[in-house]
């Protein structure tokens, strides 16, 4: 059993059906309070050790590492049966979602700060370090995680067959339809494209990729959820 698999099953009753459902929202928190663990613990061993003085440039360090770990853990685990662009473009994408998702989780302690006007002097240093952690660390966090959990499945890991050759060759069959079926017959009835028998066709038949799609041995292919 997986580790949100154990999750989902000590969640309570209720909301564990709801849960199973979404199986990719809950991988998504988990590597989301991983990283969140890698950025703290990497900000505070820097701030208290090397880079004491520095202690922008340690959260700096922890940011970078904490967002290439996220990648990472979201690509081969939360969305690993999604995906399938080249892998520069995909870390590009990512890296883009991820710091629009920062500015968005910056927008809440802004609109409280000099929207609501909700600063020292105004209202008590208690009232301001409240609406601070509220905007910045509740409410901008979650609208972060949202942008992000959608970008993510929209533009970043977009299609959840590619990585899995039995759904491909499924999707193919059933979306290519009409015209592919064409084509087969006309392979069937015409093994050798129409042309002589002496004649080698230059593209192998559409059915003869479909197996050796289905029979691909690559390990990367055969990962399930």
């Amino acid at each position: 059993m997986s580790f949100a698999d154990a999750t989902i099953r000590r969640l309570p009753g209720p909301i564990r059906p709801y849960a199973e459902r979404h199986h990719e929202l809950i991988k998504f928190a988990i590597v989301g309070a991983s990283t969140f663990i890698i950025d703290s613990a990497i900000f505070f061993t820097l701030k208290l050790t090397i880079l004491e003085p520095k202690p922008v440039t340690a959260k700096i360090i922890a940011g970078i590492v904490a967002v290439i770990a996220s990648y990472i853990f979201n690509r081969e685990w939360s969305f690993r049966d999604r995906g399938g662009r080249e892998r520069h473009h995909e870390a590009l994408l990512f890296f883009v979602v991820s710091g629009v998702g920062v500015l968005l989780s910056m927008a809440p302690l802004w609109v409280s700060s000099y929207v609501l006007m909700l600063r020292a002097p105004m209202v008590s240093l208690m009232t301001e370090n409240i609406a601070d952690f509220i905007s910045a660390y509740l409410i901008g966090n979650l609208l972060q995680m949202a942008f992000r959990f959608w970008a993510f499945r929209r533009y970043v890991f977009p299609d959840e067959f590619a990585r899995n050759p039995e759904k491909a060759l499924e999707s193919t069959l059933t979306v290519g339809g009409i015209a592919e079926a064409l084509e087969d017959e006309y392979e069937l009835r015409h093994p050798n494209g129409g042309e002589p028998d002496n004649v080698t066709p230059m593209r192998p038949s559409r059915r003869r990729r479909a197996r050796q799609l289905g029979g691909s041995t690559d390990p990367r292919v055969s990962k399930t959820s």
